[in-house]
């Protein structure tokens, strides 16, 4: 009884927090921006991104080294 309370417990957890995804809030699209050259551009790329992980399409996140 207790192994299938933990595995319904376990499933709900995975359904429940599975469909959620976390994208950028508007100050940190525009501290992002802040270093480039062209902010508006960037801004507006960036809400684009946003607005599409947020439909649930898949979005190309480029990987910056650092230094």
């Amino acid at each position: 009884m207790k192994l299938a309370l933990n595995l319904f417990l376990f499933l709900f957890v995975l359904l429940i927090s599975g469909d959620k995804s976390f994208s950028l809030t508007n100050y940190q699209i525009k501290r992002i921006c802040k270093k480039e050259r062209i902010k508006s551009t960037c801004i507006k790329k960036l809400q684009e991104k946003r607005l599409d992980l947020q439909k649930g399409k898949f979005i190309e996140i480029p990987v910056i080294p650092y230094r």
